[in-house]
C-alpha cells in the first residue's frame, strides 16, 4: 500500500508516492510560494492529488519546519511560512475528504526515514542531528519517535552550550546552532581566513568572490584538503561532538545521524564528532560507544518519513 510524503521547503514543495519499503516511486516538485500560507495549501492539495491518481492511497504525511502539536494536527508556530496555530490537518481534510491526513515536524520527518530505511535502521534508539543553515534534531527512543508531551521535542540546535554566546534567532544565547551549524562554519572559516597562516587559501578564496566566503568555496577547500577549512570543520566538529556527550548521557543512543549540506564531509566532520564525543564522554572506558553515520537517504528523506509516519498513523487510526 501506498503513502504520500510532503515536504514544505523554503523554497521548494517536495511530493512523492512512497511504499512501505521507503522507495520513492514518483516524485514531483513544485516552487514554496514563500509568505502565502493559502497558496501553499493550495500546492500541497495538488500534489497530493496528482500523486494519488491511479493509485490506491492509505495516507498522506505532510511535513514542515515548525512546531507541531502532539497529535499531528496543529502547527503552533512555522518560522518560514506565516503559519500561527493553523490547523492545518483540519484544512487539508476538508480539501481531501476520506484521505487520512498527519502534520509532522520536518526535522522528525526525516529523522524517522533514517531511522526506518537509512543510517539508523537495525536499531531501537537513535538521535539524527541535521547540519544545515541552522541545526536541526531528531529523536527516537525505544522504536518510537519522541515528540514529547506538547509535541516540540527534538530542538537540539537550541541546546545551549555556551552561556551568554553568540545570539540566536529563537531569542536565546549560545545554542549550538550557532557553534555547530553551516552559519557557523562560515564564521570559523572566516576567522581563520583573518589570521593569515594556514587560513592563507581561505582570505585567497574569499578576496576572489569579492570579499566574502559561502559554503560552496569552503566545501571545495575542505575537500582539496586545505589546512585553514579543514581546521573550520574541525572546530565545527568539536561543538558537535561537545553536544552529542550531553545528548548522550541523557538519551543514551545506539547510533547518532548526520544529516544536512554539511554532513558530505563525511569522516573529515565524523572524525572530530567522534573525539570531541569520546573527550567528553562520562564514564569513557564503562560505557558503550554509540556509531557515528552520515545520513543515507539525503534529501528524499523528508517525503519518506512523512509518507511512513502517515501510514502508521492510518492503522493505528
Amino acid at each position: 500500500m501506498h503513502a504520500i510524503g510532503i515536504d514544505i521547503g523554503g523554497t521548494k514543495v517536495a511530493g512523492a508516492l512512497v511504499d512501505e519499503a521507503g522507495a520513492i516511486h514518483r516524485l514531483e516538485r513544485r516552487p514554496t510560494p514563500a509568505g502565502d500560507p493559502a497558496a501553499i495549501l493550495d500546492v500541497v492539495v495538488e500534489l497530493i492529488r496528482e500523486l494519488s491518481d491511479g493509485h490506491d492511497i492509505v495516507a498522506a504525511g505532510v511535513a514542515a519546519a515548525g512546531f507541531i502539536d502532539v497529535t499531528q494536527s496543529l502547527v503552533y508556530y512555522a518560522p518560514n511560512i506565516n503559519w500561527r496555530g493553523e490547523p492545518l490537518r483540519e484544512l487539508l481534510e476538508a480539501r481531501l475528504p476520506g484521505l487520512d491526513i498527519t502534520v509532522d515536524n520536518d526535522a522528525n520527518a526525516a529523522g524517522w526515514a533514517e531511522y526506518r530505511f537509512g543510517a539508523g535502521r537495525g536499531t531501537t534508539d537513535m538521535t539524527m542531528l541535521t547540519i544545515g543553515t541552522g541545526v536541526g534534531g531528531a529523536i527516537v527512543s525505544g522504536g518510537q519517535l519522541f515528540r514529547g508531551g506538547f509535541g516540540a521535542a527534538g530542538e537540539i540546535g537550541h541546546l545551549r552550550v555556551v552561556p551568554n554566546g553568540h545570539p540566536c534567532g529563537c531569542g536565546q544565547k549560545g545554542c549550538i546552532e550557532q557553534y555547530g551549524s553551516g552559519r557557523a562554519l562560515l564564521r570559523f572559516a572566516n576567522e581563520i581566513a583573518d589570521a593569515g597562516g594556514i587560513g592563507r587559501e581561505l582570505d585567497i578564496a574569499r578576496t576572489a568572490n569579492g570579499g566574502t566566503l559561502d559554503g560552496a568555496i569552503v566545501s571545495e577547500l575542505i575537500q582539496l584538503t586545505d589546512a585553514g577549512a579543514l581546521a573550520a570543520l574541525h572546530e565545527l566538529g568539536d561543538w558537535l561532538g561537545q553536544a552529542c556527550a550531553s545528548i548522550g548521557a541523557v538519551l543514551d543512543p545506539q547510533v547518532f545521524v548526520f544529516g544536512g549540506g554539511v554532513a558530505v564531509a563525511g569522516d573529515l566532520l565524523l572524525d572530530p564528532i567522534r573525539a570531541a564525543y569520546l573527550a567528553h564522554l562520562p564514564a569513557r572506558g564503562f560505557h558503550p560507544e554509540p556509531v557515528f553515520a552520515v545520513a543515507e537517504l539525503v534529501n528524499d528523506a523528508g517525503v519518506v518519513g512523512a509518507a511512513d509516519l502517515a501510514r502508521i498513523h492510518a492503522r493505528r487510526s
